[in-house]
Order: structure tokens, then C-alpha cells, then sequence
């Protein structure tokens, strides 16, 4: 009976250990998740009403791309530009959808011999992107979010 009785005060001091809780900061926790997020990716690409059909996130991404590109290069073609020179270069822009579905230029890398030929290029660029139909932010775990991406356009002037 002693031996029993010694085995199960043993037991119990030892045990209570088992039985305190960890408590984890709010912090820790926001500390983890932000190590195992991913910033370079979205679930849900920016997108036109016109992509909405597509069924695959990469799908309506090409949508987005091939749709922007074909406003910018329409708008070009409707513009009568005049040059003394061959021109065939692309250009590299940049832009922001901002969260609340705006589009913004942020950057256009441009050939000199470019620029020089076409001295408002990046007036016209600029112009193009005002005649974009709406556009749906990405989305990041439920949430619309900023993202920003680079787009090259073919210019090809005889």
C-alpha cells in the first residue's frame, strides 16, 4: 500500500506538467503565417469582365495580358504616325493595378531611336489606357490587393 501510494504521489507531481497550457501570442502566430505567405502570387489575377469566362487562373491571366495589349496596340494603329525611319522595338511597361481596380503607368522603357521618331509615345501610351473598360483587382486570400507587373508591346512602324 505505501508502495502504491508513493507511485501515485509520484505520478501526479509528475503529470501536472502534462496539463499546463503554452499560451502563444497573437504576435507569434501573425509572425509564422507572414514567414510561409507568399508576396510574389495571387489566387486571382487582375481581370476584365471579358475574362470571366475562361476557367483557369492562368487562362484569365492571359486574357487580362492579351486584352490590355490589344487596347494599347488598337489605340496605336488608330493614330497616323509619321516616321523617317523603320522603327521595330519593344517597349517595356510598367503598371500598378491598384486594389480598387485603377490601371497606372509607372514606367516605359523606351529605345532613344524610338523616342526620337516618335517624340509622344508616351503621351499616346498614356492615352491608350484611358479607354480600358473596368478592371477587377487580383485578390489575395479574399482580400483585393495592389500588384504590379511589366508588360512589353511590339512597335513596328515602316
Amino acid at each position: 500500500m505505501k508502495q502504491i501510494s508513493t507511485f501515485l504521489l509520484l505520478l501526479m507531481l509528475c503529470s501536472c506538467e502534462y496539463f499546463n497550457v503554452k499560451k502563444v501570442s497573437s504576435e507569434t502566430i501573425l509572425k509564422e503565417e507572414l514567414q510561409t505567405f507568399n508576396w510574389n502570387d495571387v489566387d486571382e489575377y487582375p481581370t476584365f469582365s471579358v475574362c470571366d469566362s475562361q476557367s483557369t487562373k492562368q487562362e484569365r491571366k492571359a486574357c487580362f495580358v492579351q486584352t490590355l495589349t490589344g487596347f494599347i496596340t488598337s489605340y496605336l494603329q488608330k493614330d497616323a504616325i509619321i516616321v523617317t525611319q523603320d522603327i521595330h522595338d519593344t517597349i517595356n511597361l510598367k503598371f500598378k493595378v491598384t486594389d480598387t481596380g485603377d490601371l497606372i503607368l509607372l514606367d516605359t522603357k523606351i529605345d532613344s531611336l524610338t523616342n526620337t521618331e516618335i517624340p509622344n509615345i508616351k503621351q499616346l501610351l498614356t492615352e491608350s489606357l484611358d479607354s480600358l473598360p473596368k478592371i477587377f483587382p487580383a485578390i489575395k486570400r479574399g482580400q483585393q490587393v495592389t500588384t504590379e507587373f511589366k508588360l512589353p508591346i511590339i512597335i513596328s512602324v515602316n
